[in-house]
């Protein structure tokens, strides 16, 4: 009778630890937590990549789906397809949500990407031949911010010595007769050898195979303040996940990926 008792309380305690570690396997499960981050492939993908990494020791699961373009991570976020994006900076989203009538908020600015000026054809600006034609984002902000790099040196001469939304017809001064052509920023190094030059974000410019250190005739100054940002929306900013990421992408761990693979290329904004 003692030994059958014995044995009923052995059943009973496994089936109890089974029971247990089964809750506990359920818990975890409940309280795992996914973000979908939109994000332009170079080097923002990369980076959160490194992230990802160390989000899942945090039970967060980090979701990334690359984008091409600037214009549809943002509206893929207002619509709630996306819990963040990574890919702009601040006068280029502030910009876009007042054109689109959505509500955006950068929540971390996370490294600086100084835009460049490249050719295929020409060793130094002193080459840049009367009427040569320069290619140019044509998106909001960051046409302007093109603009003012070939104005800081001494090509032309702005309206606003500081304006970031200006266009072409905002040049007052163009002593080398300089045309422009306006294309999407993911275009700019596939026109190279169409062109005399053009002004090339720095993750387009490493996509299309170009170091921007080397290859650029010249290249935006280190305190640019065109920091690259995540972006949500605004009722998800003290959302704990995002929070996370936040810190994360602020890690050492970033910071030398960062300085391993980009050296000056790119520069950390923390």
């Amino acid at each position: 009778m003692k030994k059958q008792l014995i044995a009923v309380l052995i059943i009973i305690g496994i089936i109890f630890t089974g029971c247990q570690t089964q809750t506990t396997e359920t818990t975890q499960e409940e309280e795992s937590v996914q973000l979908v981050i939109g994000a332009t492939p170079v080097p923002h993908a990369e980076l959160l990549e490194v992230a990802k990494e160390i989000l899942a020791e945090k039970n967060i699961e980090l979701v990334i789906r690359e984008f091409t373009d600037y214009v549809t991570p943002n509206m893929a976020l207002d619509e709630g397809q996306l819990d963040a994006n990574f890919f702009q900076h601040l006068p280029y989203m502030e910009n876009f949500a007042m054109n689109n009538n959505i509500e955006l908020l950068s929540v971390a600015s996370v490294h600086i990407e100084p835009m460049g000026l490249y050719s295929r054809t020409l060793e130094s600006i002193d080459e840049l031949q009367e009427g040569a034609t320069i290619a140019i984002p044509n998106d909001a902000t960051n046409e302007g911010r093109a603009l003012l790099l070939l104005q800081a040196e001494g090509l032309i001469t702005l309206e606003d010595e500081e304006g970031f939304t200006q266009t072409p017809v905002n040049i007052v001064d163009n002593p080398k007769n300089l045309s422009f052509i306006e294309l999407e920023a993911a275009q700019l190094p596939r026109v190279l050898i169409d062109v005399d030059a053009a002004v090339i974000n720095t993750n387009f410019a490493l996509e299309g195979g170009l170091n921007p250190m080397e290859d650029a005739l010249f290249i935006e100054d280190k305190d640019t303040p065109y920091g690259n940002i995540l972006v949500v929306r605004p009722e998800d900013e003290d959302n704990e996940a995002i929070q996370e990421l936040v810190k994360a992408l602020k890690s050492e761990a970033i910071k030398a990926f960062i300085d391993e693979n980009y050296q000056d290329a790119i520069i950390p904004a923390f």
